[in-house]
């Protein structure tokens, strides 16, 4: 009797499970964005948001919370009601590097939140200005290292993609290049193009434009690939073995989501990168769809904090 309950309390909850994944979506999705409006993430989500709608037969609405560096965002998140209809489309520094710098969160990423996906992935730009006399990685760290008080690295803002990417380059580089960090991508790409600072590491949208019009130099990029719309540009990992920084966006779930609820958002989300319109929008952000399973983005989160965790720990980097 007692094997006979327990099967029966299985069942009963098997069936309890699949009926609340026959209800939902029951309602609208909202897909929170801690960024303003026109970034990477916010046009990725926006072009995907009309695919999954009608995958799930519920509208799926982009919402911009922006402050604090998407922890205002986040935070909403993190206590919204756990029903798989409130989702956080976050980047790799919001998942990894703001936890590794800010001690004192409203949030923990383990704990508050349940991977569901990352959505897409590229690499970084090196960006020198023109008149930097350097035509590749090697003669950058050759020059840097003859000159330490004439190579500068800008960045969009302390504790930023662009700020790690510089710092893990010096690193990796044995370099102590100068960290200039400035209020965004705009103003840092500004002053490379105006030589105020020789260098960054931007995304290829931010500096792709410059380098059509020469006013800026593609070095590298920063992933073990070259990207289709910088041909000719090699890796940073020619130079420098084993160099790989990567900005990553991916969705996550109020912690104690269902699991099926999350599957069936993964599978809606795994769809919509497949559309031909979705993939068109991101191959022109030189950006890489990925759609992994939510444990795996569990696991990729979890390696990818204690890498950034490693470089902030020893580089001595603060949170301003």
């Amino acid at each position: 009797m007692r094997i006979f309950r327990h099967a029966l309390a299985a069942a009963m909850l098997l069936l309890a499970g699949t009926v609340a994944a026959q209800g939902f979506p029951s309602k609208p999705l909202r897909i929170i964005i801690g960024f303003p409006p026109g970034g990477a993430i916010d046009i990725i989500a926006r072009t995907m948001a009309p695919k999954m709608s009608a995958d799930l037969g519920q509208p799926v609405v982009v919402e911009n919370r922006a402050g604090a560096g998407g922890v205002i965002g986040m935070q909403s998140v993190a206590k919204a009601e756990a029903d798989g209809h409130t989702l956080f489309m976050g980047t790799m520094g919001n998942f990894s590097i703001t936890p590794a710098l800010v001690k004192d969160l409203p949030y923990s990423v383990q704990k508050d939140f349940a991977p569901v996906t990352q959505v897409a992935s590229s690499g970084f730009v090196l960006y020198v200005n023109p008149k930097l006399p350097v035509k590749n990685v090697r003669e950058l760290i050759a020059y840097a290292k003859a000159n330490p008080q004439a190579v500068n690295f800008s960045s969009s803002g302390n504790g930023g993609l662009p700020h790690m990417a510089g710092e893990m380059f010096n690193a990796a580089a044995g370099l102590r290049m100068t960290h200039v960090p400035y209020k965004g991508s705009a103003p840092s790409v500004a002053d490379v193009i105006g030589g105020q600072v020789q260098l960054t590491f931007e995304a290829v949208a931010i500096g792709l434009p410059h380098v059509r019009s020469e006013k800026l130099r593609a070095l590298a990029v920063t992933d073990l690939q070259p990207m289709g719309v910088l041909p000719g540009v090699p890796t940073v990992a020619e130079a420098l073995p084993g160099f790989n920084v990567k900005n990553w966006f991916g969705v996550a779930a109020p912690a104690g989501t269902a699991a099926d609820r999350i599957a069936r958002v993964q599978r809606s989300i795994a769809l919509a990168l497949r559309d031909a319109d979705v993939a068109k929008t991101l191959a022109g952000l030189g950006v890489d769809p990925v759609a992994d399973q939510p444990a795996q983005f569990a696991a990729y989160i979890r390696s990818e904090s204690e890498r950034w965790q490693k470089l902030i720990s020893e580089a001595g980097i603060k949170a301003d």
